[in-house]
């Protein structure tokens, strides 16, 4: 956790059930770009943090084909890998090819994190461009098989820093060396949503709804978008939608 502050775990959980990882990703589209247009209604912009993975994938494959106004969206990303630009395993590639390419959207818009300059200088310019803006207007996550969210990985020192965007090493899958937004930048987003689809996700959310501090379960509030895989049986207290 961040020094000096104190992260209380959700006690709560809004939860959006699904079937399986394409309804997911359906559900997901189809609120995501109501929101934002909700978001612009009311504040001119959204700004909105993108998550890898490939649940998001497929939910950006639909939006595309989604009739929008994509000129007041301005897009971000919680966590990126530090390789080089173009590299398939970077997040802002796949979400080029999934969702942006073909799309009205200028590069005034797009914020890419410059990790191919490695962790520190790369979070840093982050940080930076981050402070210009009041906050993000809604921060898409992904839930890590260890409880991981972003690139923020349980008892990894970036959990302790502070800036909007924080260096990330000895990450325990590669690659090792990342940027993530920090717990305090999602925090204080305005809306957060997580995903979590996929067996491989039940052991994670068995823990968070045990009341264990992961990661992801620390980031406050949150819409959760799960599918039956990957919640069957372990939910209790949550608010529930289906």
């Amino acid at each position: 956790m961040v020094a000096g502050a104190t992260y209380q775990r959700v006690t709560s959980m809004d939860i959006r059930r699904s079937p399986d990882p394409k309804t997911v990703a359906a559900e997901l589209a189809a609120y995501l770009l109501k929101r934002v247009a909700q978001v612009i209604e009311d504040r001119g912009v959204c700004n909105l943090a993108l998550a890898g993975g490939n649940t998001p994938k497929a939910a950006y494959e639909l939006m595309r084909s989604m009739p929008f106004d994509w000129q007041h969206l301005h897009i971000w990303y919680g966590d990126e890998r530090c390789l080089p630009v173009g590299d398939a395993q970077r997040n802002d590639s796949m979400v080029r090819k999934a969702l942006l390419d073909g799309l009205p959207i200028s590069q005034a818009q797009l914020h890419s994190i410059a990790a191919e300059l490695g962790p520190q200088k790369a979070a840093s310019q982050y940080s930076e461009a981050l402070s210009r803006i009041e906050r993000l207007d809604i921060v898409l996550l992904g839930l890590g098989e260890d409880g991981h969210t972003a690139s923020l990985f349980p008892s990894n020192a970036a959990l302790t820093l502070s800036d909007n965007a924080v260096a990330v090493y000895h990450a325990p899958k590669p690659p090792p060396e990342r940027v993530s937004l920090s717990m305090n930048c999602i925090r204080q987003a305005g809306e957060r949503i997580i995903l979590a689809a996929g067996e491989g996700k039940h052991e994670a959310l068995s823990r968070i709804t045990a009341g264990e501090m992961l990661p992801a379960a620390i980031i406050g509030e949150a819409i959760w978008f799960v599918d039956e895989a990957a919640i069957a049986g372990v939910c209790t207290d949550a608010s529930m939608h289906k």
